[in-house]
């Protein structure tokens, strides 16, 4: 094994002295990540946003008033990205493109942003795809995120930890009070995950309707403590028009 791994390093070596990268956005040499800087410079970072959920603030804080007057289900959540341009054309052609290279980049970028939290973290556990639209999309983009993620951060990713006891309606369109009744109770989870400190990871997070019903569904099973990590934060649909591929 330690041999076909040499070979396999090798042989990626090569390929990237001979195959550059370019950039997945604008077509140029990459520089690093598969992005050239102009566009890396550009991804919209999410500099202040509430530690609790995300939300994008005007300055630091410890936390929203939504979350101070109403403490979500997770510890935290850590999202290095807004869900905008042009962080969100990555985003659709991975989800609804089938882009791999777009989702290794965004896994990748996830990467960077959450290292620091693998000390607090036994497991990443994915956000599971409805059966019906695991069938029309042909995969799940929180599991194909949530593999690599693992590799990087050396993190294991118990099998079936968490999945959808019944079929719900895509989130997009809802409002955030109907994405709530959507899937309340639509999730459960194994004992495997008993006593562990998860890091529930997902694409996109819009009103955290999603994430709190896996948080539930997980500390129902036992585990200890949850966190969210997702690539990117869109606005609820109630305070900015809806966006498509915005679906937590």
């Amino acid at each position: 094994m330690g041999r076909i791994g040499w070979v396999d390093g090798l042989v990626r070596r090569i390929a990237h002295e001979l195959l550059p990268p370019c950039c997945v956005l604008c077509g140029l040499r990459g520089a690093g990540r598969d992005l050239c800087a102009g566009c890396r410079a550009a991804l919209p970072t999410d500099a202040h946003c509430c530690p609790r959920c995300a939300l994008p603030l005007a300055h630091a804080a410890a936390a929203c008033g939504a979350c101070l007057a109403r403490p979500p289900a997770w510890r935290a959540m850590h999202v290095p990205f807004r869900y905008a341009w042009p962080l969100d054309r990555l985003v659709a052609r991975y989800k609804y493109g089938g882009d791999l290279a777009a989702g290794a980049l965004l896994s990748a970028l996830l990467a960077e942003h959450v290292r620091s939290r693998v000390p607090d973290i036994d497991a990443i556990v994915p956000v599971p795809l409805s059966h019906a639209r695991l069938r029309a999309r042909g995969f799940n983009q929180a599991l194909e995120l949530s593999r690599p993620l693992a590799r990087a951060l050396s993190l294991g990713m118990p099998h079936r930890a968490l999945w959808r006891c019944r079929e719900t309606s895509a989130q997009s369109g809802l409002d955030a009070e109907a994405r709530r009744r959507n899937v309340r109770g639509a999730f459960a989870a194994s004992r495997d995950v008993a006593g562990c400190r998860i890091a529930l990871v997902d694409d996109v997070v819009t009103t955290g309707a999603t994430a709190a019903a896996c948080t539930r569904a997980l500390h129902d099973a036992g585990a200890r403590s949850v966190e969210v990590w997702a690539v990117a934060r869109a606005p609820p649909p109630s305070s900015s028009s809806r966006q498509a591929g915005a679906s937590a």
